[in-house]
């Protein structure tokens, strides 16, 4: 039986939980019900060794059978980390009424880019938990690698969607991915020509989409 290496690309099927079986994140649409979490019904195809998911889960994708079903228990530090004292802050109040939020004990939110949770409110401080919901805990993780994908199409399109959560239209020729596209994403797809080159080999070409369409109406 075939068994998954690293750089191998995979169509994957997770769900994980807390040890008190509470559900905290799925692709599964059946088990995304139980929590009404709203995912898209697509496949999620990540590659492996590439911290495209949880580290815990990514190490241990490696040496697992296609179609078979896995579970694991991680510990903090190779889940969600350990909770940091230096994580939880005071921040004025007036921070969230600018914005037009009115923070309650418990509330979960996103604040500067991060998942935050309020853990108290009190003469016009907040008291606010920069720490991942689940750092400190033991998650549990049931998988199946659902199938390898071997088409670098399939792969390029992973990684873009991945990475931009986008789809970009783009050429492949020979072991060339040309790109045509506005010059305010160059910078993006320059970031991530090494990791392309990295894993699959395929160098990213970058062609001006307002300059071809320019050119071609003259």
């Amino acid at each position: 039986m075939e068994t998954i290496k690293k750089n191998d690309f995979i169509e994957l099927v997770f769900t994980g939980k807390t040890k008190d079986g509470n559900i905290f994140d799925t692709n599964v649409s059946s088990e995304a019900k139980k929590i009404d979490l709203k995912i898209e019904e697509k496949p999620f195809v990540i590659c492996v060794g590439q911290k495209m998911v949880v580290e815990g889960l990514d190490d241990s994708l490696e040496g697992k059978e296609i179609a078979k079903e896995y579970q694991i228990e991680l510990p903090p530090k190779k889940a969600f980390g350990e909770r940091e004292r230096e994580k939880v802050r005071l921040i004025p109040l007036n921070i969230f009424t600018e914005k037009k939020i009115m923070p309650k004990p418990g509330m979960v939110l996103h604040l500067d880019y991060h998942l935050v949770r309020i853990a108290s409110v009190s003469g016009g401080r907040v008291l606010v938990d920069f720490n991942n919901p689940l750092a400190g805990k033991d998650v549990i993780y049931e998988f199946t690698i659902i199938k390898k994908i071997d088409e670098d199409k399939e792969k390029i399109d992973a990684i873009i969607d991945y990475f931009l959560r986008k789809k970009l239209d783009y050429k492949l020729e020979g072991k060339k991915a040309i790109f045509e596209i506005d010059k305010s994403l160059e910078p993006v797809i320059n970031m991530l020509n090494d990791k392309f080159k990295e894993i699959l080999g395929i160098e990213l070409i970058i062609k001006d989409k307002i300059k071809n369409k320019n050119n071609s109406s003259q």
